[in-house]
């Protein structure tokens, strides 16, 4: 049997080559600012619009868009040290100078170290729903996350969201148009027939159905009133469905 490709994924082709070595780059944001928040034209050595993965996995979608989108700095996170290892060997292998990744969470990351009104774009793909009653508290999407999504993003930016799990898509839809321009998209990603991330790969493979929308930042909410918002939305109690957690295993 031939050895498997190590640049494919569930038959799909990780995005981009490796490069000659001289040419790799260093990916990794291994500390976070002693103090204050980050300053993206120094991470990056230009000005440039930032896009942020929040839970970004082995980080096939961010470095798909690296790739495409040469004038976009590109930060990815996960709470996950094994998987943010792997994103970086492959941002690494192929010379991305405008690509990072750190292992963080995604609310510590918007509440502390983004500033105000600097990112572009925000990508969700998704965020893990947390079968066990006792570990909801854990959802990354919630108002508060909703919320402080809105103040960091540029004035119109774009909030990004996918997931698979029906209960999870059930609260987004109701909850992300309170702080953007919420659109849903019934089908796949046109950039990505096949799956921008994983996750999305292996979910289409087992037949399942896959939820997707795109939201820019409302115009008329300040911060204030965003926050005001979030605390008398719902937190997300919603029904997971444990039937679903065996796609967790391999995803």
């Amino acid at each position: 049997m031939p050895p498997a490709d190590p640049d494919r994924e569930f038959g799909v082709p990780f995005p981009g080559a490796t490069v000659d070595p001289l040419l790799w780059t260093q990916t990794a944001l291994k500390a976070m600012p002693a103090e204050g928040r980050l300053d993206w034209p120094a991470l990056f050595g230009r000005a440039a619009p930032v896009v942020l993965d929040v839970g970004c996995g082995n980080g096939r979608a961010l470095i798909a868009s690296a790739l495409a989108r040469p004038t976009h700095d590109h930060l990815g996170i996960d709470i996950l040290p094994v998987v943010i290892r792997y994103a970086r060997k492959r941002g690494n292998q192929r010379g991305l100078p405008n690509l990072k990744f750190a292992v963080l969470g995604g609310s510590e990351l918007l509440e502390q170290f983004v500033p105000p009104g600097s990112v572009s774009e925000i990508l969700c793909y998704h965020p893990q729903p947390y079968y066990d009653p006792a570990l909801v508290h854990k959802r990354l999407i919630t108002p508060g996350f909703l919320a402080n999504a809105h103040r960091s993003l540029v004035p119109g930016g774009l909030f990004v969201i996918q997931t698979d799990n029906p209960g999870y898509w059930k609260y987004i839809r109701a909850i992300a148009p309170v702080f953007f321009d919420f659109t849903e998209h019934p089908g796949r990603w046109p950039d990505s027939p096949k799956g921008r991330t994983r996750r999305e790969i292996i979910a289409m493979k087992n037949k399942l159905p896959v939820f997707r929308g795109t939201g820019a930042a409302k115009l008329n909410l300040s911060e204030a009133d965003a926050l005001a918002l979030a605390e008398a939305l719902p937190a997300p109690t919603f029904d997971a469905d444990r039937r679903l957690r065996d796609l967790d295993r391999i995803g």
